[in-house]
């Protein structure tokens, strides 16, 4: 089932965690966005930074609501101002063993282990949060984005779109799903369809297909996101039925040359390609010209 509501147990539960929260509390409220806050199903709410899921907040099976994240990204030594330790000085250190103490540690090693394609994503989650309306009319309200499916032999998987958006002034969701030019998923051998072809369309029947689930769960998700930050975001009243292809991470020379080909073969079969060598550039005019 698709969920994004979020009981109001939980928002008390996170707030009590007051060190740590404050900390992403204040990075999500930023100018320039340095955590996303993002609803998940089953009563979890997770914090991606720079392409990573930098803590998920949630209940450890029978135990109390707590924050959790990745043994990688926690696997740093506590208080040492060195950078080269002998073998034997390494008996006098231990792990960090405190979030909140050790959180720009943890965010640092967030971001060394995200990959191309999800920094690049990052890039626009952080630029137009939802925390950044109404200064921005065009946001990003909800990122990874899964969705159940059954394969034929009976077995669950799962649809995941990299970005959602949503335009506060009309209240439509707009699903995009983005991939670096290195990306093997864009081009294809010989007369072979690309692999994205048949994700783009596997994302929109499930858009179809659950468009009501969709608004309606994402309006919770937006009365939520406005209690846990004191906002008055909009309602989605609608959903857009098509879903763009964001292709970045080019230069001129790709551009000018296969990129073209990329583009006509994804057009050609009627999905909406939009591409931008660097996201960074992206501004609230191309979303607006080249997503909506």
């Amino acid at each position: 089932m698709f969920s994004r509501n979020l009981e109001e147990s939980v928002i008390t539960e996170l707030k009590k965690k007051k060190e740590l929260w404050s900390r992403l509390e204040n990075d999500c409220k930023k100018q320039k966005s340095d955590v996303f806050l993002a609803i998940r199903p089953k009563n979890e709410i997770c914090f991606y930074h720079k392409g990573g899921r930098l803590f998920k907040f949630d209940k450890d099976k029978d135990k109390d609501y707590g924050f959790r994240t990745n043994v990688k990204f926690a696997s740093v030594i506590d208080k040492t101002n060195e950078n080269y330790l002998t073998e034997a000085k390494l008996g006098d250190y231990h792990l960090i063993s405190d979030f909140s103490v050790n959180y720009d540690r943890i965010k640092e090693n967030c971001k060394l282990y995200s990959g191309l394609e999800a920094e690049g994503v990052s890039i626009i989650y952080h630029k137009y949060p939802y925390l950044s309306h109404p200064k921005n009319e065009i946001v990003v309200l909800d990122i990874e984005v899964s969705f159940e499916k059954i394969t034929k032999n009976g077995k669950e998987n799962q649809d995941r779109i990299d970005i959602l958006l949503f335009n506060t002034k009309t209240g439509i969701l707009k699903f995009v799903e983005a991939k670096h030019y290195s990306n093997t998923e864009i081009t294809s051998k010989s007369n072979k369809q690309p692999k994205v072809i048949n994700q783009l369309k596997r994302y929109e029947n499930q858009v179809a297909t659950k468009k009501t689930e969709i608004i309606e769960e994402y309006k919770k998700y937006v009365d939520v996101i406005n209690k846990i930050f004191g906002k008055k975001l909009p309602s989605p009243i609608d959903v857009e039925n098509k879903v763009t292809l964001l292709i970045f991470g080019f230069d001129s020379d790709q551009r000018d040359g296969k990129l073209k080909e990329i583009k006509s073969r994804i057009s050609a079969e009627g999905y909406s390609v939009y591409a931008v060598g660097d996201t960074k550039s992206i501004t609230q005019k191309t979303l607006l010209k080249r997503i909506y």
